[in-house]
This record gives C-alpha cells, sequence and structure tokens, in this order.
C-alpha cells in the first residue's frame, strides 16, 4: 500500500469518480491512476469502487470506510508537513477559509488586508458556500477554517469559537411606508412581501423562529444568498429587504432605508472553526485572532485541550461577546 495510491483514490471520490478530471487536477496520467486503484484493491481484497465498463458508479460500502480512514492519513500527513514547515519557515504557506458572501463581503476585507501585509509569503484561498458546504470542507480537510453562522453544530468533528454577535436590518426605499416606524412590530412587516436570505444562510433560523413565536406566515417572495441581490430587489420596490445590519453601507445605500431590527429578532453569533486535530501554525493563531480578537493563541490553546463541544460552549457562556 502506497501513499499515492490513498491519494488517487481520495481526489477520485471528491472528483464525482471522474478519473479524467482528477488525472488532470493532479496532472497525471488516468490509465497511471486506474492502474493504481487496481493494483491496492487486489492487494486490500475488496472493490473501493463499483463499475460499468471502463467506469467507476459508485463507492462500495468497503470503498466508504477505506476512504473515511484515507481522509483521517492524508489529513495526518498534511499535518507533519505544517511541523516542518512551521520550524523551516514560520511566515511561508497557505491558508483556506471557507465563508458565506455576506462574511467574505463585509465581515473579512479587513482582516484580510491586515493578515496579507503581515504575511505577504502566505498563499490565502477563499471558498464560498452554504453552511453546510462550509463545515464539510472544513470537516473533510479540504480548508482550514470554516466561518460561518448556521449549519456547523451537525458536524463533531468540528471545534467552533464564537467571533461575535450580530443582528438584522429592514430595508425599504424612500418613502415607503414602513420608513416612517423606527420600530415596527412584526405584524406590519408581515404585510409585505419580503426578501431575505435563504433558509441557512446568515442567520435565517432566527428569523423564522421569531415569526414563528407570533404565529406570522411571512411573505418570503424572494430569497437570495448575495446581500446585495436582496437590497437590488429592495431598490425595485417590490418587497421589503431584512439583510444582516454589517451588509448595510451608510453610502452605497443611501437610497435606500435601514430600520435597525434587533428589538424583533435575536442575536445570532458567528463562528469560525476548525477540524479537530489540525496543527495550527502560528500565523493561522494570528488570523484567528484578528479576526476575533478575544480568541488569544491561550484561549485557542485552552480549547484544543477541552474534551467537547458542550465545555468549549461553556468556556463561552456569559462571555460578552463584540457586536458587529
Amino acid at each position: 500500500m502506497k501513499l499515492q495510491q490513498l491519494k488517487y483514490i481520495w481526489e477520485v471520490a471528491h472528483h464525482d469518480l471522474n478519473v479524467s478530471a482528477t488525472a488532470q487536477a493532479l496532472f497525471t496520467s488516468q490509465p497511471g491512476i486506474s492502474k493504481q486503484i487496481r493494483m491496492l484493491e487486489e492487494e486490500l481484497g475488496v472493490e473501493i469502487f463499483s463499475r460499468s465498463g471502463k467506469h467507476l458508479t459508485r463507492i462500495t460500502p468497503a470503498g466508504e470506510a477505506i476512504l473515511s480512514i484515507t481522509g483521517e492519513i492524508l489529513r495526518q500527513v498534511d499535518s507533519v508537513k505544517r511541523v516542518a514547515q512551521e520550524f523551516s519557515d514560520e511566515a511561508r504557506g497557505d491558508l483556506a477559509i471557507a465563508t458565506t458572501h455576506t462574511q467574505a463581503r463585509y465581515a473579512l476585507p479587513p482582516v484580510i488586508r491586515k493578515f496579507m501585509d503581515r504575511y505577504p509569503e502566505v498563499t490565502l484561498h477563499m471558498n464560498q458556500g452554504t453552511p453546510t458546504q462550509i463545515a464539510e470542507m472544513a470537516a473533510n480537510g479540504s480548508v482550514d477554517f470554516a466561518i460561518a453562522t448556521e449549519g456547523m453544530e451537525h458536524f463533531n468533528d468540528l471545534i467552533m469559537m464564537p467571533c461575535y454577535r450580530w443582528n438584522r436590518s429592514i430595508l425599504v426605499p424612500k418613502g415607503h411606508a414602513l420608513a416612517d416606524h423606527p420600530k415596527p412590530t412584526l405584524e406590519q412587516i408581515a404585510a409585505y412581501p419580503i426578501v431575505t436570505y435563504v433558509f441557512g444562510f446568515t442567520g435565517r433560523s432566527k428569523l423564522d423562529d421569531a415569526f414563528k413565536s407570533r404565529n406570522l406566515t411571512p411573505r418570503v417572495a424572494f430569497t437570495a444568498a448575495d446581500a446585495d441581490v436582496i437590497k437590488t430587489y429592495v431598490r425595485l420596490g417590490v418587497c421589503v429587504g431584512i439583510i444582516a445590519s454589517m451588509a448595510v453601507d451608510k453610502e452605497l445605500d443611501s437610497d435606500l432605508v435601514a430600520i435597525d431590527a434587533s428589538h424583533l429578532f435575536a442575536s445570532s453569533v458567528t463562528k469560525i472553526g476548525f477540524r479537530k486535530g489540525t496543527f495550527l501554525r502560528g500565523y493561522m493563531y494570528d488570523f484567528v485572532t484578528q479576526f476575533a480578537p478575544h480568541l488569544t493563541r491561550p484561549v485557542v490553546d485552552k480549547v484544543l485541550q477541552t474534551p467537547s463541544r458542550a465545555d468549549v460552549d461553556a468556556m463561552f457562556e456569559g462571555f460578552k461577546l463584540p457586536v458587529l
């Protein structure tokens, strides 16, 4: 069994069983990958992939178990490389982040700029997706950090740390009836068609819970993952927008009226997470602290030594998080 063979089966599984696409991604030949996979299967005495002719059709039950262990092996290999890099050149490397559009567009830019100034030889990779996709990328080791508000609680392999609290704003065009109400009620908002985030994005569940608690069914006429798209439809005058307050730009959105909605919805907490067992290089600690100043290296190290997610949550219980 060779490490290269394990890498091949892992990459094939994550390229939709497309050996040709895997070969292109790894800059090698398709026949070479196929041969190595066959050799590994013969050595193990089981099929990792089912086939129809020359095409791979699915991952077998044995393959699923083998791939799970393979992922762990490859992550440990990556950790070994990182340990070596940390001691050989602590300011050079890669940092991969997965997050939502709202975080990438509004919360992260000043952090990224400061980080790049401090670590010019660290290559940053930004990945955007749904909260579930973000959590999956962190859980399988595709990225170093996941930053999101929703959807990561179902991934037990992730260590989650709270960064900041935030709430929402009601967005309407100037002259709209709600513009004259500094503290509108949920009933008043529910009277209009609403454009807001897709369910599962950016604290959407808190919004739905608020309406449900009042036995209201809002008319969500349009949903989007992008706050800028939501603003576009508010400008058309067809919907009332509900977005994260951090996404309101006083200059660019001067044609709109933003109404603070913190009296209507419970605040949400954005968290940063990484996979258990991840070796954090010095610049990774620094990135976390730049994004959330209360998450200093000693605090993160303490979190790493905490046995369960419940214990981590207890560490921050009653902690006054910054509000963005």
